[in-house]
Parts: C-alpha cells; structure tokens; sequence
C-alpha cells in the first residue's frame, strides 16, 4: 500500500493530476496550518484566511488536471493564496467605492426639471404613437387608458362584444410595444 505523507511534492503533484483524491488530501494537510498562516499575516482576519485557503484548495482539486507546475507546489501554493487575497482586496474597494457612490448620489438633491423634460418627451412620443394608430384602435385604447373604462362597459358603449374590445387591445399593445420598444411598452401599461 502506498504511503502518502512519504511522498515528495512532485509525486503528489503527478497523483493529483490524475484525480487521486488520497494525493489531494495529503497536499491540504501538508500545507493547510502554513498557508492558513499565510494568509492570516495578509488579512488579519481568521475567517478571511480560512475562506482563502478554502478557494485556493477548491481551485486546486477544480484545476488539477490543467496544472503545469514548473516550480515547487508550496510557491504556488503561497502565489494563489497571495493572489486570492489581492483580488478580493480589489473587489473590496471596486465595492466600496460603487456603494459610496449609490450613497452620494442619494444624498445628492435630485435634478427635478431634468426628470421633467425627459417625462414630457416620453409623453410626447407616446402619444404621437397612439394617434398614428387606426382609429377604432385608438378609441378603443384611449377609452381603457385614459378614461380608465373597463372592457366591458366599453364593449357596451360602442355595441359590440367583449371579446371584441380585448383582442383590439392586445393588437394595439402590441403594435405600440413594436413601435415604442419594451421600456416605454412597460411604462405605458402603468400610463394614465
């Protein structure tokens, strides 16, 4: 029977490429108190240390069999750890400043005549687009819309059936969305 803890690194590495889980798990307990030490000195924090060696394992056993390793396995061992950590020191302050931002923007008074402007002009384009439709589909949609109808009594004020009014105002959704794009499509099924 093979005895694992006599193995070199590079033996170790040969069985970890070939999917030896015994060769991986020997590689952890070999160097999971030196690299968690590692990792300790960069972050000052134990969870943080743990989380790293538990990525840098993870990646290992995730990347064995693409692993070229020219150079011992402990300096790539201490690299990935190493670089496990910067990245998630970048992403930090990539975070950080993302949510300072968010909090500026909110404490910042927002920019009413802008919001305005942009309101009319969508106003403007959707109601140029409703009166190019045909127009029973116009009356139909401006008597759901905008004198807030329902199918029914708008069925009844113009004599025919409800099934009638619905199918005109799934066309007119329709062609409106075609025409106006899903952003406008979604703020128009609320516009009053």
């Amino acid at each position: 029977m093979l005895e694992y803890s006599t193995l070199s690194d590079a033996e170790l590495t040969v069985l970890l490429k070939l999917g030896d889980r015994t060769a991986y798990t020997e590689i952890y307990h070999r160097y999971k108190f030196v690299l968690h030490n590692h990792a300790w000195n960069k972050t000052r924090n134990r969870e943080e240390a743990q989380d790293a060696i538990q990525e840098v394992f993870a990646m290992l056993w995730a990347k064995r069999e693409q692993l070229s390793l020219e150079t011992n396995l402990a300096g790539y061992l201490y690299t990935s750890v190493r670089n496990h950590i910067l990245n998630q020191i970048v992403r930090k302050e990539v975070q950080t400043k993302y949510i300072n931002s968010i909090h500026q923007f909110a404490e910042e008074e927002p920019v009413v005549t802008d919001y305005r402007a942009r309101e009319n002009q969508l106003k403007q384009l959707i109601e140029k687009e409703i009166a190019a439709l045909p127009p029973r589909m116009r009356l139909v949609f401006e008597l759901s819309r905008k004198s807030h109808l329902t199918h029914k009594e708008i069925a009844e004020q113009l004599g025919t059936s409800e099934q009638t009014i619905k199918k005109q105002m799934t066309n007119t959704l329709r062609v409106l969305r075609v025409k106006l794009g899903l952003f406008v499509y979604v703020f128009f099924l609320f516009y009053r």
